[in-house]
C-alpha cells in the first residue's frame, strides 16, 4: 500500500483575484483568513446604524409605548365613565325616587329598619371620613361650597403624607351640629355640619372601607379625620338642586312627621344632615340628595 498524503488547501491572494469593493461605512464587513499553519480565523464587523435609522427606531419605540399607555387610560376612563352612565339605584317609594340616579361608588352601608309614608328608618354602619369646616355661614354657598369640596378633593387624590391617590365615595354630607359635633362621612354623599357655638358649617367626605382606621394622613391641617359611630336615623330623599331654605323646609317637615313616630324620636341634641350623591353635571331630576335626623327607641 502507498501512503496518501492528504492534500493542503490554502486560499491566498495570489490564487484569488482580489475584487474591489466600494467602501461604505455602513455596510458589514467579513473578513475570513483559512491556513493550515494559523487555523480558523474569523473577525466580524456589526452593522452601524446611520442617524436617521436611529430616530425611526425611536419613533416607533415611542409610539408603541404611547399606544400601550393610551389604552391603559382608555380603559380606566372607559371604567370610571361606565360608574356615571350605568348608575345604582335606590329601592324607591315615589315617582320622584324612581327617577333618581346614584353613582356606582363606595358609599355607607346601611340597613332598612322600617318605612313610613314620608320617611325611612335606617341602621348605617360605623365609617370613617375626612371633614373640613366650610367658609362662610352657609352651607350650600356655591364658593365656600367649592373651596371646601377641592379641600377634601385634594386630599383624597394624593395630597397626604404617601402621596396616594384614592377611590372617589358618594354621598358627601353636610351637616349641622352641636358644638360637639356629629362625625361626617367620606364616600358618598359629602357632608356637611354646622358647629353651633361657632356659627360654621363642616363638608366630609365618606372614606374608602378597606383602609379602616389606617387612612393616609392629611397634608393640609384644615382636613381631619374621624370616626363615625353606628347610628339610627330618619331619612327624607328629594331630587333637585340643594340651598338652604329648602333644607330648612324639609328639616321642620320631618321634625313634624317623626312627632307621631311610636317607636322612634328625635335624639336629644342632633342636627340636619344633608347627604348629596351625584356630581354637579347630573340632571335636577335624576340628583338624589337626602336629610337625615339622628333617631333613637323611644323605649330605651
Amino acid at each position: 500500500m502507498f501512503p496518501v498524503s492528504k492534500p493542503s488547501v490554502s486560499l491566498q491572494s495570489s490564487m484569488v483575484p482580489s475584487i474591489p469593493v466600494k467602501p461604505n461605512i455602513h455596510s458589514s464587513t467579513f473578513s475570513i483568513t483559512n491556513s493550515a499553519s494559523s487555523g480558523e480565523r474569523i473577525t466580524t464587523r456589526r452593522r452601524t446604524m446611520s442617524p436617521f435609522e436611529t430616530r425611526i427606531s425611536l419613533i416607533f419605540a415611542l409610539a408603541s409605548q404611547a399606544t400601550s399607555l393610551s389604552q391603559r387610560l382608555l380603559a380606566d376612563v372607559t371604567t370610571e365613565t361606565a360608574k356615571y352612565v350605568f348608575p345604582k339605584r335606590f329601592e324607591s317609594r315615589t315617582l320622584e325616587e324612581a327617577l333618581m340616579t346614584v353613582p356606582d361608588l363606595e358609599t355607607v352601608k346601611f340597613k332598612v329598619l322600617s318605612r313610613r309614608e314620608q320617611y325611612e328608618i335606617r341602621e348605617v354602619e360605623p365609617y370613617f371620613v375626612a371633614e373640613t369646616t366650610m367658609p362662610g355661614k352657609s352651607g350650600f354657598d356655591f364658593n365656600g361650597a367649592s373651596r371646601s369640596f377641592n379641600v377634601l378633593a385634594e386630599y383624597l387624590f394624593g395630597k397626604n403624607t404617601p402621596k396616594e391617590k384614592m377611590e372617589m365615595t358618594t354621598p358627601v354630607f353636610t351637616s349641622k351640629n352641636q358644638s360637639d359635633g356629629i362625625k361626617m362621612d367620606m364616600t358618598t354623599p359629602v357632608l356637611t355640619t354646622k358647629n353651633e357655638d361657632q356659627d360654621k358649617w363642616k363638608m366630609s367626605f365618606v372614606m374608602p372601607s378597606k383602609y379602616g382606621a389606617d387612612l393616609p394622613l392629611p397634608n393640609d391641617s384644615s382636613v381631619r379625620i374621624k370616626e363615625v359611630p353606628r347610628k339610627i336615623v330618619a331619612v327624607v330623599s328629594f331630587s333637585g338642586f340643594v340651598n338652604d331654605e329648602e333644607v330648612k323646609k324639609r328639616e321642620l317637615k320631618l321634625q313634624e312627621a317623626l312627632k307621631s313616630d311610636r317607636q322612634f324620636k328625635i335624639k336629644e341634641g342632633t342636627s340636619v344632615e344633608v347627604a348629596q350623591y351625584n356630581p354637579p353635571f347630573t340632571l335636577p331630576f335624576q340628583r338624589r340628595n337626602e336629610i337625615a335626623l339622628e333617631v333613637e327607641w323611644k323605649d330605651k
